[in-house]
């Protein structure tokens, strides 16, 4: 802050300062007893006689002094310099007789001699601030003017705006002390320095320039102050308000009411208003549908703030929120080249912008994070600054809350790691391309369909136990730097009526703040088909997966449903579905591969271990040569430390009973007698 700023603000308290001399005087003259030294502690009879005569009222403040000030601050904002105290008094809507309650208020804090004085005019040396009767009589006002009282109390912009804090509410008016907020006296001295308060609650802004900022910035705080901007699960809404506050030549205060207690968020509105209004900036808050049902009267703060307020939310807005009317607006859409061009301008030797993520569906302030997360873990060495990076940053900004529903998996497997027949593996690779490119060709070529239905991506994985479906997932996963997310039956499925549908809409609710494959396992047991009604069982049934319709429709994420019994699957869900893979059970070419890739490199074989015979022989799905194997890896390091035949007819035993096949001489040929 610049010394003409300081100059009036100092001069301003100059003027209290006369006025308290002044009436330190009057008093002194007007006092039977001024020496003694017990005053305010006890009432002498010539004290009781004064107070009952009638009040002398103080010499009138001279105004020449006052003139010459204002003319000071005038001739400084001429010349461009900032002078705080009148910003604020524009900005708050505060008449002259405000910022004179201001000041008087403010004095202690600024010079500590203030405190005896007032302490002396209060009759109460432990009364070290202004009361509301003490400082309508520095302003020369009667204390029965009701358009001054009403200055000082609720309504009006100091206590409204919390530039003046009003303490002991319980003793009678006219004694209740003014207190100026320490943010709003360190603010008026030239302090940027935010308030503590509001710490937690902050969240960084990355401005997206975009037409409809353009739009809002025209209107903002002219024509417009209320906006609320629903998001539709786009992630831009709070960067394209950042930058309409910007054309708009304010700043940009964010508010992340996901970080805000209910509890606290009446208080945290009000600091934050107060600190928007300091700052001359907009607020950006949200999302609103939280705060909606659990603090409508935050809310409705938020919406009275003489700042501009942004707010966004999923939900649509609700007129009982506010009275006030908000201008509403959806948020961008970002297609493919706008995260691109995101991408490209916040890498700065972090990876390769042409290998950045830009198929996940995240929003400015997301790719931010992303890339400071990537650089942090270039920093530690823990991943190389590059695309591998970038993909691990881009994951951790997706909400932890899935993972209370469903089973988070890193996926840890590639294509190589799949052995199935070229046709199942180039459907695979069509479905991952799919995911891959939907933006492009969903937003960038308009190639979406109306009635409300999403973005997503669903594939159906049909075959018997395992053939590889789950994996298949994992691999999709990996190829688009994706998080697997199983979902367990067990949290889903309820024998309550309606509660199955709650926990699904939980589920679905979470995964469309996540970039992540969502699998249902065996979903032949909530997708299945509707039946007849024959009695209350069925109907309710029918019901659930009615619902389940109609949610898939409006999901905008990827999701695998795997299933044993594809024919259990209703109809209308197959007619929904972008892909139906079958996973065959793999014949001798491809079991002869899943043996010998099962194995692996590291586990040391036998030089009898005839792989060809076992792969003839045993016909196994990928998922039971898996158990077999490691069976069998468990036998030699507990024996000869090598896997031969002897190790793998035993495991091979093992899995017959395991599944109820019988042990038949035929199939196990010339190694039967190594069967116990």
């Amino acid at each position: 802050m610049t010394g003409i700023g300081l100059d009036y603000l100092s001069g301003r308290v100059s003027l209290v300062e006369r006025r308290v001399r002044a009436l330190i005087d009057h008093r002194r003259r007007d006092d039977p007893n001024p020496d003694d030294p017990f005053r305010g502690l006890y009432l002498s009879d010539e004290a009781v006689d004064r107070l009952l005569q009638p009040a002398v009222p103080p010499p009138p403040l001279p105004s020449d002094d006052r003139d010459r000030i204002e003319q000071a601050g005038d001739a400084a904002e001429r010349e461009g310099e900032p002078v705080r105290l009148r910003q604020l008094a524009r900005a708050a809507g505060l008449t002259d007789l405000d910022v004179e309650f201001l000041v008087a208020a403010l004095a202690p804090d600024l010079d500590s001699r203030f405190e005896r004085l007032y302490g002396y005019l209060n009759d109460d040396v432990t009364r070290r601030r202004a009361t509301i009767g003490l400082v309508l009589e520095l302003a020369g006002v009667s204390c029965t003017s009701a358009s001054a009282r009403a200055r000082l109390a609720p309504g009006g912009p100091l206590l409204d705006h919390q530039l003046v804090l009003l303490d002991d509410s319980s003793c009678p008016f006219l004694t209740r002390s003014l207190r100026v907020p320490d943010r709003v006296a360190s603010h008026l001295l030239g302090d940027d320095t935010g308030d503590p308060g509001l710490a937690d609650a902050l969240s960084q802004l990355r401005p997206y320039d975009c037409p409809i900022a353009v739009r809002l910035a025209a209107v903002l705080g002219t024509q417009v102050r209320l906006v609320y901007i629903r998001d539709h699960g786009r992630r831009s809404a709070a960067a394209a308000a950042a930058a309409a506050l910007l054309g708009s030549g304010r700043q940009a205060l964010g508010l992340d009411f996901s970080r805000v207690l209910s509890s606290e968020a009446d208080g945290l509105v009000m600091i934050a208003g107060r600190e928007a209004l300091l700052r001359g900036a907009g607020l950006v808050a949200g999302p609103v549908d939280g705060l909606a049902g659990l603090s409508a009267a935050a809310l409705r703060r938020l919406a009275e703030l003489p700042v501009p307020v942004l707010l966004y939310g999923e939900a649509t807005w609700d007129p009982r929120w506010s009275p006030q009317v908000p201008l509403q607006v959806d948020a961008p859409v970002l297609g493919t080249a706008d995260r691109m061009r995101i991408w490209h301008s916040e890498l700065d030797g972090v990876g390769e912008a042409d290998a950045a993520p830009v198929h996940l569906l995240l929003g400015p302030e997301q790719i931010v994070r992303a890339v400071r997360a990537a650089r942090l873990s270039g920093a530690v060495g823990d991943l190389p600054a590059g695309p591998a990076a970038l993909l691990s940053g881009a994951r951790e900004q997706n909400a932890a809350g899935l993972e209370r529903l469903a089973r988070r998996v890193e996926p840890a497997v590639g294509w190589p790691d799949l052995v199935l027949p070229a046709a199942v593996t180039g459907q695979l690779r069509e479905l991952a391309a799919r995911a891959r490119h939907r933006d492009q060709v969903l937003t960038d070529w308009r190639m979406r369909p109306g009635g409300g239905r999403g973005r997503g991506i669903t594939a159906l994985f049909a075959g018997d136990s395992g053939t590889g479906k789950t994996m298949s997932a994992e691999v999709i996963a990996g190829e688009l730097g994706l998080d697997l997310y199983t979902i367990d039956l067990a949290t889903v499925v309820d024998k309550y009526v309606g509660e199955t549908e709650k926990n699904l809409e939980r589920i679905f609710a979470e995964a469309s703040g996540v970039n992540a494959v969502l699998l249902f396992d065996e979903a032949d047991a909530i997708f299945g088909k509707r039946s007849e009604v024959r009695d209350a069982h069925d109907r309710y049934a029918n019901i659930e997966s009615a619902y389940l319709l109609q949610r898939m429709e409006s999901f905008d994420g990827l999701a695998v449903l795997a299933t044993n019994l594809r024919a259990n699957i209703d109809d209308a869900f197959t007619r929904r579905l972008d892909a139906i893979i079958d996973f065959p059970v793999p014949d001798t070419d491809l079991r002869r591969r899943l043996w010998d890739q099962c194995l692996g490199p590291y586990v040391p074989r036998g030089d009898d271990l005839d792989l060809d015979f076992c792969a003839r022989a045993f016909e196994f799905s990928g998922g039971s040569i898996r158990s077999v194997v490691l069976t069998a890896a468990y036998l030699a390091a507990d024996n000869a430390g090598t896997v031969g035949m002897a190790e793998l007819i035993t495991a091979v035993q093992r899995e017959y009973r395991k599944l109820g096949r019988l042990l038949l001489e035929r199939e196990f040929g010339r190694y039967y007698e190594l069967v116990r």
